[in-house]
């Protein structure tokens, strides 16, 4: 099962469409025992960093998924939910993230237009499973006025340019996050996501295989 991280914000039915329409199992869910049982949490957001903190907390589950990410639960973040993987963003100064990655999310400059909208080009840098059937270079649907830039070595996954170059994905561990929203990516990105739903079932298989 596949838990949909119900936080009041962003494009959650959207998301949840897109792997319903995949048939995933996926429950769009608040519930703290639910997405702690879960096989794979996705947590998709669009908005402002420093509200996506605060919401997650009212809930009680920060602190749960922050837990599970080092406890290395499979993870996707889309967009805020990659963002609020670092230790800060330059949009809510004093709010910190989850510092599950070391780096800072900083706001476009240099007189590029603000938000990025539209389709990109994603360039790979690090291999992964997820990426099955993607061709390097394909374009991805982006809609954000901030970018992450990690302070770890072999985190990024794939990078974007737009202005400057950026991490446009991370991988560490289980955790995938992405810039660009797969969801709106049409074709490549349910491919992206049918990749996603594969490792989901392998973590289950993982985790209900007999012992010896």
């Amino acid at each position: 099962m596949i838990a949909i991280v119900d936080y009041g914000m962003g494009n959650l039915r959207s998301v949840a469409n897109a792997f319903e329409g995949l048939g995933a199992n996926a429950v769009l869910t608040r519930d703290k025992d639910a997405i702690e049982r879960a096989d794979a949490i996705v947590l998709p957001g669009v908005g402002a960093f420093g509200k996506c903190i605060e919401n997650l907390r009212k809930l009680d589950l920060f602190d749960l998924i922050k837990d599970l990410l080092n406890r290395d639960k499979l993870y996707l973040g889309i967009c805020l939910g990659m963002q609020i993987l670092f230790d800060s963003s330059e949009e809510a100064p004093g709010v910190a993230g989850m510092g599950f990655i070391g780096g800072r999310v900083p706001r476009f400059a240099g007189g590029v237009k603000i938000p990025h909208m539209g389709w990109n080009t994603v360039d790979i840098v690090k291999p992964h499973p997820i990426f099955e059937g993607v061709e390097n270079g394909s374009y991805f649907y982006f809609v954000h006025s901030f970018y992450c830039e990690p302070e770890e070595d072999g985190v990024t996954a794939t990078r974007t340019t737009y202005g400057t170059e950026f991490a446009s994905s991370v991988q560490k561990g289980n955790v995938f996050a992405c810039q660009f929203h797969p969801e709106k990516s049409q074709k490549i990105g349910l491919k992206l996501l049918s990749n996603f739903i594969r490792l989901s079932t392998r973590a289950s298989d993982s985790k209900n295989a007999p012992t010896a």
